[in-house]
């Protein structure tokens, strides 16, 4: 009964009721939107690895190290020797070992190298496994495995050649285009920043760097050879000139030697078939980090001691759960920020539903006159306020949840390619719950103020009648 006079009312008052709704839903969605997306970020966030148990870099800092290694952000300052890496491959504590060298890029996409060790054992999420679109793993020494976005972004398919340049910015006057990478991969959409990497091998790599420093070197020196004459023009036109003869055998021998030449460099280029490419298969002196996946966890903390103490090479070991725990609670002031912000657009159009109530109980006195003649006590008119403000915060509430639920399922394929966020298949969380019923419990509480100038007016009416 209460509930159908507080519709009616409402209906009487639409104009001013539907610009509060509006006003409740705008906020009270702003609200649900920054509660999800920080509960979804921070799960894309913890999902970005899993499996590795250890990391190991310079001691340069463990967010550095993190950032670095995981999320392809900052720039390594110092490597691992291979000696190190070979006596941590050696420890009988350790299962796997992934190998990360950094510090060249792709137009503009970071590019690791690594070994196949890679694609094996690094896990994202709840230990899912990286798995191929198109292609395998590493095949040679010129092969290279590339992300989802890059492939998308750029155009790149299996048998693509690519040229990877010196340094992490965005422009490079370096390019290593002595020595191209063959695309042999191309990786499944993960979420993470394995979509926006070039993985090539740690022997490439090397073999890229000692290409452009040699051709560096005997660029400047390169002098302009005269043509070479043919062997056969040379036979049909013979001449009596024993120097003119020596001139067509240097030509000739020139060109074997140059065509030999190409053909040992070629054949430098493919004579690595390693099945994996181990760090012990490799010539590379040093690797910015290495991953370690161990037999039992329980030995992390002892590992992680026992490296962090070494006196031949000072190492960094880091627990990616820790780091992550550290990063995330860096950034907790920025999510406790937008959350504070967010509440205090709800409040402010809380006490927006209640000016509006109050304006319009003016307006309202021949209603309650009405009301107080056909028998209603002044505790009804305090309850019916009440119930036309509660209507009004539940209406704007499921609109909100409707709104905020077609808004992030419309855009979610956009948050996973630009920002690596995947949201989950169930958004509303107890947080949410919370949200609601909290705005609920203080629509309740706000709307005392005008209910109570109504519950006083059919107190006047009482006195007047007497």
């Amino acid at each position: 009964m209460l509930t159908t006079i507080a519709i009616e009312s409402l209906k009487r008052r639409k104009s001013t009721a539907l610009l509060t709704l509006v006003s409740i839903v705008i906020s009270v969605s702003l609200l649900l939107s920054v509660d999800i997306i920080r509960t979804q970020v921070k799960s894309s966030f913890t999902r970005t690895v899993s499996g590795v148990d250890v990391i190991v870099g310079a001691p340069n800092g463990q967010l550095n190290l993190l950032l670095s290694s995981v999320f392809n952000l900052s720039a390594p300052t110092k490597g691992i020797s291979k000696k190190s890496v070979l006596s941590l491959q050696e420890d009988p504590r350790v299962s796997w070992l992934i190998p990360i060298s950094l510090g060249d890029t792709h137009k503009g996409f970071r590019v690791i190298g690594t070994t196949n060790a890679y694609f094996q054992h690094f896990k994202y999420g709840d230990k899912q496994p990286l798995s191929f679109a198109s292609g395998g793993l590493f095949s040679d020494a010129g092969s290279t495995v590339i992300g989802a976005d890059i492939a998308e972004s750029l155009g790149y398919s299996v048998a693509d050649n690519i040229v990877i340049s010196h340094g992490l910015g965005n422009v490079s006057f370096r390019q290593h285009d002595a020595y191209p990478f063959t695309v042999v991969g191309v990786l499944n959409k993960t979420g993470t920043p394995v979509d926006k990497a070039v993985y090539i091998t740690l022997s490439g790599l090397e073999q890229a760097h000692s290409h452009s420093a040699s051709s560096s070197i005997t660029k400047p020196l390169t002098i302009k050879k005269p043509p070479v004459i043919k062997k056969s023009s040379a036979l049909a036109k013979p001449h009596s000139s024993g120097q003119h003869g020596a001139e067509v055998h240097e030509a000739e021998h020139s060109e074997e030697h140059a065509s030999g030449r190409d053909e040992k460099d070629h054949k430098e280029h493919h004579e690595e078939h390693y099945e994996n490419y181990d760090i012990d298969s490799i010539r590379t002196s040093s690797v910015s980090a290495v991953m370690l996946g161990l037999e039992n966890r329980v030995t992390a903390l002892q590992l992680q001691y026992q490296i962090n103490q070494r006196s031949d090479e000072p190492l960094l070991a880091i627990l990616p759960g820790m780091a992550l725990a550290e990063l995330w609670q860096i950034m907790g002031n920025v999510e406790a920020l937008l959350l504070l912000l967010s509440t205090l657009i709800v409040v402010s159009s809380l006490f927006g539903l209640a000016t509006m109530l109050l304006a319009t109980m003016r307006e309202r006195y021949r209603e309650i006159a009405v009301l107080r003649t056909i028998g209603a006590s002044p505790a009804t008119l305090l309850i019916l306020v009440q119930i036309e403000a509660l209507l009004i915060a539940l209406a704007g509430c499921c609109i909100s949840i409707l709104l905020v639920l077609g808004l992030l399922h419309g855009i979610k394929p956009w948050l996973s390619s630009e920002y690596g966020v995947f949201l989950g298949n169930v958004l509303l969380t107890k947080s949410s719950a919370i949200i609601v019923l909290l705005v609920v419990v203080s629509t309740y509480l706000v709307s005392f103020f005008p209910a109570h100038a109504a519950y006083r007016r059919g107190l006047h009416r009482d006195l007047n009648d007497s």
